[in-house]
């Protein structure tokens, strides 16, 4: 058993139109979820395997993904990824929100670039950016997004990230 907590702005999320989410979740992770939306605290309950799978899709889903790639997890070859912004722009609301916007580029444009060149998804939420997707194109779009984070320019940013993933493949 596991207790939880997520945004209670991502409770219906987490739960879906009349449960269905939930009830999705609890069918494929084999594990029963008990949802308090008043505190935003999660109770599951299973193997601890099932128990440690159901904990990440529901810490991805409370970080600002949708439940359809929060359960892209539950493929091995997948994994999760939390950066804190605030390691980056300390106690700063102004600095925070500019390296946000940096993070998410004009119309999404940086985002959009970083998710399809890694194959990836990205949910920048709160005070922290998640990236899901396998495990090798994760880590190369953790450096690339830590290192726009850091306030370094776009464009080596991104021959550096096209580099990387052409010699991955």
């Amino acid at each position: 058993m596991s207790e939880l907590k997520i945004p209670k702005a991502r409770i219906a999320v987490l739960v879906g139109v009349k449960g269905k989410t939930k009830r999705l979740l609890e069918k494929k992770t084999k594990t029963k979820l008990k949802i308090d939306s008043q505190e935003g605290l999660v109770d599951i309950q299973g193997t601890s395997m099932a128990v440690f799978q159901t904990e990440l899709i529901i810490k991805a889903i409370g970080r600002g993904f949708n439940p359809e790639v929060a359960l892209s997890l539950l493929d091995e070859e997948n994994c999760f990824e939390l950066i804190d912004i605030t390691s980056f722009a300390g106690k700063s609301k102004d600095k925070l929100k500019r390296i946000k916007s940096r993070l998410i580029g004009t119309k999404g444009k940086c985002r959009k670039f970083i998710e399809n060149m890694c194959d990836i998804h990205i949910s920048i939420y709160g005070k922290t950016v998640s990236i899901i997707g396998k495990v090798e194109n994760v880590q190369i779009a953790r450096l690339a997004i830590q290192d726009i984070l850091s306030g370094a320019p776009h464009g080596p940013v991104y021959k550096t990230l096209e580099e990387k993933m052409h010699s991955l493949k």
